[in-house]
């Protein structure tokens, strides 16, 4: 054997090798680069999501592919020629179901914001999605190899009931969350109250349990299953804005044409002036009550969404106190009489 064959022997594999990888990081790192720059240019959103899913997959398939021509022109055993074959099958199949699975995630999240309602991005859509093409990639390898897959899928028809009866809990939490969404009862980020008192922005609707950040800023997690069946209000639907209620008393000598006049002026006062009011609803009152000591009414006032009340009552309560004392209105005291007899 002379020394071209020798080398010839050693270099073919090593340019085969060194060429995959200077392709992979060449149209990794530049023209996927491009590429991805192009599509951003375009007004459809869907060529972005394609690119970006392909990311570290282009690399994978060029250094498989480096591999692949130094195995065949390396004079290794055919055995272990079709093995590597075998191996790099397997990778090149993984790595189209990774980009399979990214890119439907993206299209199912990208389909789902736009058209909102039952399939509002939440994880437990994604996770579905990525499983069935995680399990449909899986069951591809499987027959590349040469394994039937058939005694397979009737191993999983009757272990999938045996996993159901154990898995009851687990089950009916899915089944619950997929029930809220599709019935848009509950959407992530909307504001709800449930009758137990929890109440607070839902974050998310996972495989198990719903999310939901308090106003201090607490998670509180609860079971689909719960939630579905929990008498919830949500304040958000079908309309972020919400009717905020103040109920005020003055005193039985007040002139009530009065009250209701500057009353109502310090409402609309404080709707256009205070953020999250809404300007161009009209505030008005409503007596309601002879109390024991004041005639009492409700001011009723609107804000675009729930946690905007508190800022409106808090501003309104200062405003409308330093008003009544200027227009000498009285917010009367409660008054108890005493009668003290004297012993006979």
């Amino acid at each position: 054997m002379d020394a071209w064959t020798v080398y010839r022997g050693l270099w073919i594999p090593l340019v085969w090798l060194a060429g995959g990888l200077a392709m992979g990081l060449l149209f990794e790192k530049i023209i996927m680069k491009k590429i991805h720059d192009v599509a951003a240019r375009t007004k459809w959103e869907g060529d972005e999501l394609v690119v970006g899913a392909m990311r570290g997959l282009v690399f994978v398939g060029f250094v498989a592919a480096g591999i692949y021509g130094a195995a065949h022109n390396s004079g290794i055993v055919q055995t272990y020629l079709h093995d590597i074959d075998k191996g790099l099958l397997i990778v090149i199949i993984f790595s189209a179901t990774v980009a399979a699975a990214r890119i439907s995630v993206n299209f199912v999240s990208l389909y789902s914001s736009r058209i909102g309602g039952v399939l509002v991005s939440t994880a437990i859509f994604s996770n579905l999605t990525r499983v069935l093409v995680f399990v449909i990639g899986f069951l591809i390898i499987l027959q590349s190899l040469g394994i039937s897959i058939t005694p397979i899928l009737t191993a999983l028809g009757v272990g999938g009931l045996a996993v159901a009866l154990a898995l009851q809990d687990t089950l009916a939490n899915l089944f619950a969350g997929i029930h809220v969404i599709a019935s848009e009862q509950v959407r992530p980020g909307d504001y709800v109250k449930l009758a137990t008192g929890e109440e607070g922005y839902v974050q998310d609707i996972a495989w198990r349990y719903t999310t939901i950040r308090s106003l201090p800023n607490n998670m509180v997690i609860i079971p689909n299953s719960k939630l579905a069946s929990a008498l919830v209000t949500n304040y958000y639907s079908p309309d972020k804005e919400i009717a905020v209620l103040v109920n005020v008393g003055v005193g039985y000598g007040s002139d009530l044409e009065k009250v209701e006049q500057v009353t109502c002026g310090v409402a609309k006062e404080i709707m256009a002036s205070v953020e999250g009011g809404v300007p161009e609803f009209e505030p008005f009152i409503r007596y309601h009550t002879f109390g024991d000591f004041s005639i009492n009414f409700t001011v009723i006032l609107r804000a675009r969404e729930y946690v905007n009340q508190y800022l409106l009552k808090h501003e309104f309560v200062k405003k409308l106190h330093q008003r009544y004392r200027e227009e000498g209105i009285e917010i009367p005291f409660p008054i108890r009489t005493v009668i003290m007899k004297e012993k006979e």
